[in-house]
């Protein structure tokens, strides 16, 4: 009978193999990264495997319904073409109307985000992926707690993983007070309700279904109370008919993290000014993978320039190939990173991916004031700022935003603060030695099993 238990166990593992094979061939991801996968599976499976059950799932229609997002008024819809190439890719038209303003220092960024608090009379609805145990993390749970007890509707969303390091006592006042604190994908779920590589990196904060606090920011002292000194950032505020889809996706994040739902979705979003722009969220709530591919097509019909700041820099194959042929035609191409950012992992990473684009006549910018946690860009005279990093996690895995700006005033406010941060860049990747290339060609091979 040993022989016959063996024997079980070894056609038991074969199909289990088999399964895993072909659950990952059935998944939309790039070729790539479903070669990883499947190379992974078939060497090591019982090590794979699980590592693909954590990490491995891009969407996950049982958990994240799709995001619904309100159509804009006919008044509203801006007549642009960029922004008619994003909307064929499935983003919503973008709006005129709008009233922005770029954050572009840590101070500026906090009086903007104590002001959207303050003015609150009725509601709060706020998301990040991160709120540290620190001064600054505090005093912000603090200032909603007073809003709760002053009589406002408040309702805090943090992504669990990211929230691990929390202001625990702080946020218990905030929910004696009153106010909803919830956490988006728990660690513990039933299989097919969540899922441990799939967090939320969105960050806003929406203050009367009237006003906007977004970007990349999280809240901590790193981002808004010492980041003039050693971290740089961007976030932003904005008013108008923008506003209804920052609105719309915090209502379905917040509707699949608890059992009572957010209720009324209906913004009260008015003409604020003359800004034309265009939300494009992005994440396992979005089937179409818009943002990636509007990236894509972008870069490819770019006629000036690409200009992409990021802190993390591991691109899909398609990118890559987008932003080497544009070098290649000669136009002005800058991708500035930090020197040294806070993920070792992804430094090794980016290498290969900075060489071969430097060697295609791409600019490569290392950023010296510290860490860089910017994510923005500009493609000819259409810019974008958010959440998502310039890498596979952020653009094909998180929960993310993109702000579009396609008006001149906010393209040339954006272009302004690259044209700051370039003065404080060196040029070039220094020369590696050849085990570095050996250390950064594994890691690159390792990208795409996310």
């Amino acid at each position: 009978m040993h022989w016959l238990t063996q024997h079980a166990l070894i056609v038991a593992g074969v199909l289990v193999t088999a399964l895993a094979v072909v659950f990952v061939l059935q998944q939309r991801r790039t070729p790539q990264s479903t070669a990883a996968w499947v190379l992974f599976i078939a060497l090591v499976p019982y090590l794979a495997i699980p590592l693909f059950l954590m990490l491995g799932v891009r969407k996950q229609g049982s958990r994240f319904p799709h995001l619904k997002l309100a159509e804009p008024g006919q008044d509203t819809i801006a007549d642009q073409p960029t922004a008619e190439v994003l909307t064929s890719l499935g983003a919503l038209p973008a709006t005129t109307g709008n009233s922005f303003e770029l954050h572009d220092d840590a101070k500026a960024a906090h009086a903007a985000l104590v002001e959207t608090i303050s003015a609150a009379t009725d509601t709060l609805d706020i998301l990040f992926f991160l709120v540290a145990a620190d001064e600054t993390g505090r005093d912000f749970v603090n200032r909603l707690t007073e809003k709760a007890r002053a009589g406002v509707k408040v309702r805090l969303n943090l992504d669990r993983l990211g929230s691990m390091k929390r202001p625990r006592k702080a946020l218990d006042e905030l929910q004696a007070a009153g106010g909803e604190v919830r956490y988006f994908s728990p660690f513990i779920h039933p299989p097919d309700n969540g899922h441990m590589n799939l967090r939320n990196h969105r960050k806003l904060v929406i203050a009367d279904r009237m006003r906007v606090w977004a970007g990349g920011r999280n809240i901590g002292d790193h981002y808004l109370a010492r980041m003039d000194a050693t971290w740089t950032d961007l976030s932003f505020s904005l008013s108008g008919p923008a506003v209804q889809s920052f609105i719309d996706i915090f209502a379905s994040d917040w509707d699949v993290t608890g059992k009572t739902v957010a209720g009324s979705r209906q913004g009260r979003c008015k003409i604020a000014g003359e800004a034309v722009l265009q939300v494009v969220p992005s994440g396992p709530d979005e089937p179409r993978d818009t943002l990636y591919l509007a990236l894509t097509s972008m870069i490819h019909r770019a006629r000036e320039r690409v200009w992409v700041s990021t802190p993390y820099f591991v691109p899909t194959e398609p990118l890559q190939l987008a932003l080497a042929s544009a070098a290649k035609s000669g136009l002005d191409v800058r991708l500035m990173i930090p020197e040294k950012s806070n993920q070792r992992m992804t430094d090794l990473a980016r290498g290969p991916y900075l060489r071969d684009l430097q060697e295609a006549g791409a600019t490569v910018l290392r950023h010296q004031g510290g860490m860089l946690h910017a994510k923005a860009g500009l493609i000819d005279n259409t810019g974008w700022v958010g959440s998502a990093n310039f890498d596979v996690r952020s653009l094909l895995l998180n929960f993310e935003i993109a702000m579009f700006l396609h008006d001149k005033n906010s393209t040339d406010r954006l272009a302004s603060w690259f044209e700051k941060q370039f003065g404080r860049c060196d040029e070039g990747l220094p020369d590696a030695s050849w085990p570095r290339r050996v250390v950064e060609g594994v890691f690159r091979l390792g990208a795409p099993v996310l």
